[in-house]
Parts: C-alpha cells; structure tokens; sequence
C-alpha cells in the first residue's frame, strides 16, 4: 500500500495515478478520517500526558480535597479510554480505504485504457508456416493420449481436465527444466503451502479486490493461492532484514487455483484458461532502490524469455499499459508465445515491480548498512513457467505432417525422447 505520508503530501499524484490505472477511489474520505484520526490521537496523548501528571499528586493532594480530586482523574481515565477506541476505530477505517489506493504507475508506462493500449516493445522468432493443416492442442494432445478434457469436466466442472502419459511426462520435463535454470542463476528453490492465510493474500495485494478469483476454504478460513508469489513474497512478512541479506532470490513450483470469476465465455476451448495448473514462479526481495528495481525486473523477464528460447517458440514483449495495470503494480512485461490454433500471440508470463507496495502490507523490512531509519523492502516477481498453458505452444509449434510433436533438444534429457507418437 501506498505510504499515509505520500497520499496526505501528493493527493493529486495519487489520484491522477488511479485515473491511469481506471480504479475508482475515495481519496477524500481517506484524508478526512485521516485528519480526524491525527486530531484524536494528539488530543489522547494530551490526556494521556495530563493523566501521568495527575497520578503522580494525588499524594500531594489534601485529604478533604482527594476525593474530588480522585473523581476527576477517573472521568479523565475515562475520557482516554473513550478516545483510545475511537483512535482504535479510525485507524481501522483508515486501513480499509488505504487498502484501496493503488500504486502510482511509472512515468515510463505507456497509458491506455484496458489491454488494447499495450505496447509491443519487440519479438523474437517468426511464427511458423506450416506445409500441412496443423491441428489444435486438443486434437494433437487427445490423439496422443495426453490430455482427456470430457472427463475432466464431467468430474469437475468446466475449465477442468486430465493430463495422461506423455502428457505429464512432458509437463513434468517443463518445470523442472525451469527449476534447474533459476537454481543456476542462483535462486534458492522452495516448495510453499498452497493455502495461506487472508494476511498473505492481503499482503501481497491480492484482496481486496481480489476475492472473487480465489478459492476459499470458509471452515478454516484459509485460501488456495493462485501462484506461488503468495508464499514467496510473505515468506518474510514482519521481519526486519540486513541489507547484506538483500537480494533474496526465491524460485517455487506449485499447484494454483483460479476461480476465473467473470471470464464466461472467454478461452472455453482447449487448456488455455483452467482452474487448475503448474507454475514456477521467480520472487526478488531487493533494496529499495528504484535503480536496483529495474535491474532486477529486466532479470527476472530474461530469466523467463531464455526459457521460450530455449523451447524453440516464437514470442513478443508487451510494455503493459495503466489501464491493464494491478493495483500494486509500477511497471510489468508481459511474455506472450506464438499459438498456432489461436494465429496470434497467448499471454505465458508477466514481470512485475512493485516498489515497497506489498513490503508495507508485509512489514517486510532491512537494516541500511550505513544506519539509519529501517526501510521497505522493494518486491519484484515474474512466472519463470505455468502449464499446462505452456503445452499449448510447445505441441502446436512443433508438430510435424506426420503428426508427431518433436521435443525441443533441451527437454529431451528431461522428457526421454524426442518426440511423441
């Protein structure tokens, strides 16, 4: 969230940032009760003050003039008591709409409404030309016995599906080629719990706002997570680091879950949008420095276009525009790779900074090494590899006329083969 001293000292900033961002915001009912919550917690430490200073008299106070004296430090104890809650009850109000106020974008962002207004910046690899009518990934994958989406959708609903044989074998040669690539760069690999708790959720800038995505365990109250930044980022929520500890570079594979609350209608067919998938996710906790931050977030987008590199797929980067903004987030790039059956680019990764967004949520905190005041880390992630969205590039681009699909060389250490069918 957003820094009370920042909004009370640039609301204009603020605003023009959630107009950009096309989030609605009540930044005036955050300054007022802001200003009353100031006002009555001067006004309590006052009294607080005044009751210290009588407390300490009432020895000095004569006899007959004590229990006059005794009954006005009681109305004033209470009188503190009542502006405590009050103090107490604002602080919360206060919360609840700071909550709401979204992180200002980068100057550098290019604006636009939604994702029509999405820059391509460049593009790696031309898209195939086949010789031959190329199927989709269901086709291929049903063919191949990789992939049962009518039984995964009579056992559970739509959006859901089974991965058979080489299906997984595949899948499982993805991710940890993934894993191993980050563990070169020198990221440290976690495995996460994939229910968390709403503070998680909450800290990470996923609620509010969020709610309706996620799949919530009432009885527990706990949450599925939709990817491993969850964990990840508040691994070290309400600590306070060295600054010689930072970087922290985390890396995870997990389930996630994603209720895909209002996308009806929207990629129906084939694996593209489900509910259920893979992914390794890449976390950098840095220094907040805003030069620190971009290295890291150029890092961490390489680290993901080597892997479309290296799997042989065509694909674009997207400077994503304030409109198609997170609430949380300065600046992302999004990956997209080729997609035969959809003859245009899919959306595979998206990079984003944040700042000290969610670290605030988090306190999530460093010691400078020099001294001085404890400062908000600076937070930056980025999908390293998510299937089974990935399978879909992988198993169009390389299918052959005879029907087969090659495994890229770099999976077949992985895989076992080099090819299927």
């Amino acid at each position: 969230m957003l820094d009370l001293k920042l909004i009370r000292e640039n609301p204009d900033l603020v605003r023009d940032g959630a107009a950009r961002k096309r989030i609605a915001i009540d930044l005036d009912r955050l300054l007022e009760l802001d200003r009353e919550a100031r006002a009555v917690q001067k006004e309590a430490d006052e009294l607080r003050a005044e009751q210290n200073r009588r407390s300490k008299e009432v020895g000095k106070v004569a006899a007959a003039e004590r229990p006059a004296f005794l009954e006005d430090l009681r109305l004033l104890k209470e009188k503190v008591k009542g502006l405590e809650t009050r103090e107490k009850d604002l602080a919360a109000e206060v919360r609840k709409l700071q909550l709401r106020i979204p992180q200002i974008p980068a100057p550098e962002v290019p604006v636009g409404p939604d994702e029509s207004g999405n820059v391509e910046l460049r593009r790696h690899g031309e898209p195939r030309k086949f010789e031959f009518a190329p199927k989709d990934h269901v086709e291929l994958m049903t063919k191949h016995g990789m992939l049962d989406i009518e039984r995964g959708a009579r056992l559970s609903g739509s959006r859901n599906y089974f991965l058979k044989g080489a299906g997984v074998l595949l899948e499982m040669a993805v991710l940890r080629f993934a894993i191993d690539h980050m563990v070169r760069r020198g990221f440290t690999v976690f495995g996460v719990p994939l229910l968390v708790r709403r503070d998680a959720m909450e800290g990470t800038a996923y609620f509010p706002g969020g709610e309706e995505q996620a799949y919530t365990c009432e009885k527990d109250d706990l949450y599925l997570i939709g990817t491993s930044e969850v964990p990840l980022t508040s691994y070290h929520a309400g600590e306070i680091l060295d600054e010689s500890e930072l970087p922290k570079k985390y890396v995870a594979w997990s389930s996630c879950f994603r209720r895909e609350a209002g996308t009806y209608g929207r990629d129906t067919a084939g694996i593209y949008r489900v509910h259920q998938f893979q992914k390794v996710e890449q976390v950098v906790v840095c220094r907040a420095d805003e030069a620190e931050s971009k290295q890291w977030h150029a890092q961490i987008l390489e680290n993901s276009e080597f892997l479309l590199r290296a799997f042989e797929l065509p694909y674009r980067v997207l400077h994503i525009c304030t409109g198609d903004l997170g609430a949380g987030q300065v600046e992302k790039f999004d990956l997209e790779a080729w997609m035969p059956s959809r003859n245009g680019y899919g959306e595979t990764h998206s990079a984003s900074r944040f700042h000290d967004f969610q670290s605030r949520r988090l306190d999530l905190r460093y010691r400078p090494a020099g001294g001085g005041a404890l400062r908000f880390c600076h937070t930056l992630n980025n999908t390293v590899v998510a299937s089974p969205r990935i399978l879909i590039a992988l198993v169009e681009n390389h299918q052959q006329s005879d029907g087969s699909i090659r495994i890229p060389p770099v999976l077949v250490p992985y895989f076992g083969a080099d090819r299927i069918g």
